[in-house]
């Protein structure tokens, strides 16, 4: 007679507790899924605040890509005398002024994109010393004239670092 009391005391908790586990479950859910919820909108309204920085950092390194190109580099800047090292000094000085006025857009830009654009600027001054170097180099216009000739029968770095920013800037969309 005493497991009467019992079994009819688990007849009435035990559909309780099912319950109970039922409803934390469902109301754990939809807590997980409105906090989900929330964290998308905050996350696509960030993205609508930061999308128009992001693209302006990829106009500028675009433009910064195009401005130390070699062709355009040395069309743009002309020696100040004969004097090949203080022409080498001069373009390198650009090229690396204008990289320290845009080097805060590096926080919008993926960490490989940022590392292919320091590379071409890199390659770009590798390739002016290297020219410099050479023995056919003796005045300035000299050094001009090698490092267009070397651009003719090879790729600018920046044109390789500006292929990788459209096909970043492509992946936006």
């Amino acid at each position: 007679m005493e497991s009467l009391p019992i079994i009819e005391l688990l007849s009435y908790t035990l559909p309780a507790v099912v319950t109970g586990l039922v409803a934390y479950y469902f109301f754990d859910l939809h807590t997980k899924n409105e906090e989900g919820r929330r964290r998308y909108l905050l996350n696509k309204e960030a993205q609508k605040n930061a999308l128009p920085l992001r693209l302006q950092a990829f106009e500028r390194m675009t433009l910064y890509m195009e401005r130390i190109n070699p062709t355009k580099l040395l069309i743009r800047i002309a020696p100040l005398s004969q004097d090949k090292n203080d022409y080498e000094n001069l373009i390198i000085a650009q090229i690396e002024q204008e990289f320290e006025h845009n080097l805060t857009q590096q926080i919008y830009m993926s960490e490989e994109c940022w590392t292919i654009i320091v590379t071409a600027k890199n390659a770009t001054i590798q390739m002016i010393r290297k020219a410099n170097m050479n023995d056919r180099v003796d005045s300035a216009d000299k050094l001009r004239e090698v490092l267009l000739n070397d651009l003719m029968e090879k790729q600018s770095p920046s044109n390789a670092a500006l292929a990788y920013i459209k096909n970043e800037v492509g992946q936006l969309w």
